[in-house]
């Protein structure tokens, strides 16, 4: 029986644009990591980035704030829960910036997972999703937005173009590689 200590790696955030496959790699990884859930940042949009998106507007770094300040908190609790699971978090993420807001406090509690596709392979599979707010048609500005995570932000880049199972795969030998490595016990 392990008891979870502040700063165990707990928290996988998968980044990228949108149509990208945060949240179709997210529930790929409660097959691979069995005692994980999986949360999309998404739903912690206020309504009026929602409706703002809808209408095929991109958001400002003003109108984000509110929404990552949100997932930050849930960030923090997450990281610093005592129960024996782990957390899988699809959020853009599109900028440095942002993602020091998301990680800053727990950085040794949470693994970085860059989802990277070229925009031609992620338009095409915006163009065929259905009941998401946001319209492909966005989806310019976000690789307008997008600063690739450096090598100080320790990234775990994925090749998209995979198949799922694979990239689900990929991403658990690592998580569980760098939790093994940061937790020696």
């Amino acid at each position: 029986y392990q008891r979870r200590v502040r700063g165990l790696l707990s928290v996988i955030l998968l980044m990228g644009v949108s149509g990208s496959g945060k949240t179709t790699i997210g529930k790929e990884l409660r097959n691979q990591i069995p005692s994980s859930i999986y949360l999309d940042g998404d739903s912690y949009h206020p309504n009026e980035n929602v409706e703002k998106m809808k209408a095929g507007k991109p958001l400002t770094d003003e109108d984000r704030l509110a929404w990552l300040n949100k997932l930050s908190g849930v960030i923090d609790e997450e990281v610093s829960k005592f129960q024996d699971r782990i957390t899988v978090i699809g959020c853009s993420a599109l900028k440095k910036k942002y993602r020091d807001l998301l990680i800053q406090k727990n950085k040794k509690g949470i693994m970085l997972v860059y989802l990277k596709g070229s925009f031609d392979l992620i338009d095409s599979r915006l163009k065929k999703r259905t009941g998401h707010f946001m319209p492909s048609t966005l989806l310019q500005s976000q690789f307008e937005a997008l600063e690739e995570p450096t090598e100080d932000e320790e990234p775990k880049i994925v090749d998209v173009s995979q198949k799922i199972e694979d990239i689900g795969k990929e991403i658990a030998s690592e998580f569980y590689k760098r939790r093994n490595e940061i937790n020696i016990v």
